[in-house]
């Protein structure tokens, strides 16, 4: 097998963990809402477990994999959420649900960390780009796919497709990784190529007021902050749904427009440079994903929620990408880099879930509370980017 045919394997990992993590994570909150009568701050408080552990699982599983190997790590977690997954019809208390949860949110740090070194590995430094735009569009695709097909799939075949139909996927993936392990090991990798022509950084970044530096400060500030906003509203989706009378199959139709406007500032932003090392690109969209986010939560009629989202994932996608860019401009991309990339997303994960939670639990009569408090930290975090950035100008 060829190194280019291995990495489509990798690719076809990707999409397929994708589509059956977004589908069991995203829909959770609409099975536990409707098994166990959760509303927004239990699921919050679900939400917020999740990225507490992620913050953690995912800094060490990148160091494991790092030093164990990449496929091992796949191996360990798609037998993690495939057990998981055969586990979960046969629970019937909440408590049980949300220690199912924890196991899940262990086992699925071993996968993003390996997979996105194995996806760059043996490649030439200018080809690190490419590749890195390719696996972004893919996840990206898979899970808006698995979001806008899952609340169907949620109404046609019952509440226990919730953990059926990802259990087939992973049972698959963990023969695909065993088989991409073999043939990894007769790949013939090209000869060390000549050194990378291109500068790092970009030339762009020297023609800036501040250090290139700060702007890999800057990413790893906004996108965490962007995880904030994200795993908020996929908490709240249930209630929202509920507010304009959407069935889950509805919900994933209309709920589901941010991630292809996500898809979309991928795509965008791995073809055209003109945002690298610019800082009113990066503050403006975390100005519009703040305003888009308290749109989506407040908005009266389906169009504008509609409309919001769209911004929302644009904005999305910026931040994301501006992470990973100037990670790989400035800094470097190893497995063990990439646990604390996710890692910091781990920060965000829980963070806004977390004040969404406690604010509906000290104000139960108030039900904006959560979108108030959790607005509160973006500003919060509009406010330390420009800190940051004028900060470095003065000391520059």
């Amino acid at each position: 097998m060829s190194l280019h045919r291995l990495k489509a394997g990798y690719l076809a990992l990707v999409a397929a963990a994708a589509i059956a993590t977004s589908y069991y994570f995203n829909y959770l909150f609409f099975f536990l809402h409707d098994r166990f009568g959760f509303e927004n701050r239990e699921n919050l408080a679900v939400a917020a477990l999740h990225g507490a552990i992620y913050i953690v699982a995912s800094w060490q599983a990148g160091r494991f994999a790092e030093r164990r190997g990449f496929h091992l790590s796949l191996r360990i977690g798609f037998t993690g959420l495939l057990v998981c997954m055969l586990i979960g019809p046969f629970v019937t208390r909440a408590w049980l649900e949300i220690a199912l949860l924890a196991c899940y949110s262990t086992s699925v740090c071993f996968l993003w960390p390996a997979i996105e070194a194995l996806i760059t590995e043996h490649e030439p430094p200018a080809r690190v780009p490419h590749m890195v735009g390719l696996y972004n569009c893919t996840w990206s695709t898979a899970s808006a796919v698995a979001y806008f097909t899952g609340g169907g799939l949620y109404d046609w075949l019952g509440k226990g497709a919730l953990f059926g139909i990802p259990a087939a996927v992973f049972t698959a993936q963990l023969g695909a990784t065993i088989w991409l392990d073999r043939q990894a090991q007769h790949v013939v990798v090209p000869a060390a190529a000549a050194p990378d022509p291109t500068p790092h950084p970009d030339p762009r970044a020297y023609r800036q007021p501040v250090p290139p530096a700060v702007f890999l400060k800057l990413g790893w500030v906004a996108n965490p902050f962007s995880y904030v906003a994200i795993y908020t509203l996929l908490a709240t989706m249930p209630s929202i749904a509920e507010r304009f009378g959407l069935s889950p199959a509805r919900a994933g139709l209309v709920c589901s427009v941010w991630l292809f406007g996500r898809l979309v500032a991928f795509v965008a932003l791995w073809n055209w440079t003109g945002w690298h090392y610019r800082f009113r690109f990066l503050v403006g969209g975390f100005a519009t994903l703040a305003v888009s986010f308290v749109t989506i939560l407040l908005a009266p009629a389906v169009w504008m929620l509609v409309v919001a989202q769209i911004t929302f994932g644009l904005s999305c996608g910026l931040m994301y990408y501006s992470s990973l860019f100037y990670s790989m401009d400035v800094g470097e991309a190893k497995a063990e880099h990439g646990g604390f990339h996710e890692a910091a997303i781990g920060v965000g994960i829980f963070a806004g879930p977390a004040l969404g939670s406690a604010s509906l639990y000290l104000f139960p009569g108030y039900a904006r509370a959560s979108a108030l408090a959790v607005s509160g930290l973006l500003g919060a975090g509009l406010l330390l980017l420009v800190t940051i950035w004028a900060m470095a100008r003065r000391e520059r």
